[in-house]
């Protein structure tokens, strides 16, 4: 092999850690990290480390899927001690401030409703002064927000704890990423640098551009006794080259999950980024890098969650996205936490915030934040939005897991924006309990019942059919419903044609049907064409199916 001109292999996974664990935004922000750290990582090392034979029986267990369970077969117990250790040494300070969250919370819960707060400030924990601000609600009910951005620039934001682990892949099959880290193995090379690392970029510009392997090796700090391992990861073959849109209509492709990329000949706007991979078989057609352009203008985020900001896709796309915009926030509460911070910290330059009914314009397009109401457990989260986009005349509608908990909202939105061309919308209507992705964030126990009844839940048909029957649209889509078999390990989902996701999205399928609306449940892959000119001109619009 000519070491001097050599490709990354397309089934290189370049996969972020905290900790060992799998990075996502919950881990990046120091406040969520430090209560990830304590109310899930530490748990579930301790509770397989006491038990290690129920988590090899619960991860077999279908019913169990997405639970707290270890995926190592109930082997590798001193394996998981000492990373226990490890991670209770190096995070020692974000453990005292998840603990003093606790306390802080404890005593403001203690004092006389409605009185002045301004007395515990002497009382809030030490290692929180300077970090926290003392407030009511308009019901006199006590809390507190944090000063997120000086919290980055403190030593609870540890650059020590990020890694980054390189193993290439033969098929989709993972544990399931919130309960089982990424432990030693002899196909993973562990780096220990940060998730702002220059490195990164150079390794995964060798997909599409030749680099040296000693260069990149340089870089990354590769040591001798890693090299083999590291050299396996390149390959004298060229991949297929992308070819860049040139036509005079619009492209959709869609990627899997809430993933889609629309392209003109002058733009290209990736939504909630989730790329798979190639070069083993698959059991499902897909998109996958090789079908990215080589500058991504724009990354739309609509929420904050892990299989909609996946820092695996992301980080190895950083050196060609321009701008990526993010729902804006800077409540300082801990389950609200800013994207625009966390994107920073992690090497992303380009940061903008969009606010609801806000527009970004360049080009001949617009892009407009829109409210996104419910999917969060009714928690109060403002770091979620839907995504308008208008090329020329031509709109498309993004509401990823949004549930429609209020029609009157978007009739206001569409008093404002009008009708729309193509909608998207998420309908995984059942939907994970509060605490499955906030329990780490709570310091009091939830009522099973309680738990239960606040889920992480899109829409259903019901609600789904507000959106049809409010923006009438000309085509309407169910995405971001975690079926494809590259999404099992971050959602743990797996349907059944008795699930209701399933059951609701077919009655949405056959309703648009019968109204005559081009409609689908996507799944794996789909390109369409649009004639925004033809639309400009006054003209109907039909989508154009490209085949595959």
């Amino acid at each position: 092999m000519n070491k001097e001109r050599c490709y990354l292999k397309p089934n290189v996974i370049v996969e972020p850690l905290v900790d060992r664990w799998y990075a996502w935004t919950h881990l990046i922000s120091p406040a969520t990290g430090a209560m990830n750290l304590l109310g899930r990582h530490l748990k579930i090392m301790n509770s397989y480390i006491q038990a290690p034979q129920i988590h090899a029986a619960a991860v077999k267990n279908p019913k169990m899927l997405g639970g707290p369970f270890m995926d190592y077969g109930g082997k590798r117990v001193d394996e998981v001690k000492a990373l226990k250790e490890a991670t209770i040494t190096r995070q020692a300070s974000a453990m005292a401030f998840g603990e003093a969250i606790a306390e802080l919370d404890k005593l403001l819960k203690s004092h006389p409703k409605g009185y002045s707060l301004e007395s515990l400030y002497e009382q809030v924990p030490e290692i929180l002064k300077g970090y926290v601000e003392l407030v009511y609600d308009l019901n006199n009910n006590p809390t507190f927000r944090v000063f997120e951005s000086l919290l980055y620039h403190s030593e609870f934001y540890s650059k020590k704890s990020q890694s980054i682990a390189l193993w290439e892949t033969n098929n989709d099959e993972r544990p399931f990423c919130l309960s089982t880290p990424q432990l030693d193995a002899p196909h993973i090379l562990h780096l220990d640098i940060p998730f702002n690392h220059n490195g990164i970029d150079a390794l995964c510009k060798m997909k599409r551009t030749p680099g040296s392997i000693d260069e990149v090796a340089g870089i990354l700090g590769i040591s001798e006794a890693d090299r083999p391992l590291f050299e396996t990861f390149f390959t004298e073959k060229e991949h297929p080259r992308y070819r860049k849109y040139e036509g005079e209509k619009a492209r959709m492709r869609y990627f899997g999950h809430a993933c889609i990329l629309i392209e003109t000949k002058d733009i290209s706007i990736l939504v909630d980024p989730l790329i798979s991979y190639y070069g083993y078989e698959s059991t499902v057609d897909h998109f996958s890098d090789v079908d990215l352009p080589d500058v991504i203008d724009y990354v739309l985020i609509t929420h904050n969650h892990q299989d909609h900001i996946v820092l695996e896709t992301l980080l190895p796309l950083r050196h060609k996205i321009k701008n990526i915009i993010v729902p804006a926030t800077n409540s300082g509460f801990l389950q609200d936490p800013s994207l625009k911070l966390a994107f920073k910290a992690i090497g992303f330059d380009q940061v903008q915030e969009i606010d609801e009914m806000e527009s970004i314009k360049f080009e001949n397009c617009v892009i407009t934040g829109l409210p996104f109401t419910g999917e969060h457990s009714d928690l109060n989260i403002r770091a979620k939005a839907c995504f308008h986009i208008a090329i020329d005349q031509f709109s498309f509608l993004f509401v990823a897991d949004s549930r429609v908990m209020e029609p009157k909202i978007y009739e206001h939105v569409q008093r404002i924006m009008g009708d729309v061309d193509v909608l998207f919308l998420g309908m995984e209507c059942e939907g994970a309990p509060l605490s499955w992705l906030y329990g780490p964030l709570l310091t009091e126990e939830l009522s099973r019942e309680n738990d239960q009844s606040r889920r992480l839940a899109g829409s259903d048909f019901e609600k789904g059919m507000h959106l049809i029957n409010i923006f009438h649209p000309k085509e309407a889509y169910v995405y971001a419903m975690g079926q494809e078999p590259w999404l099992e390990f971050i959602s743990s989902i797996k349907y059944t044609e008795a699930s209701k996701p399933i059951v609701q999205s077919n009655m949405l399928v056959e309703e648009c049907a019968r109204r005559n609306i081009i409609t689908e449940r996507l799944f794996g892959e789909k390109e369409l064409l649009y004639d925004y000119e033809q639309k400009k001109a006054g003209a109907s619009v039909d989508a154009t199916a490209v085949p595959a």
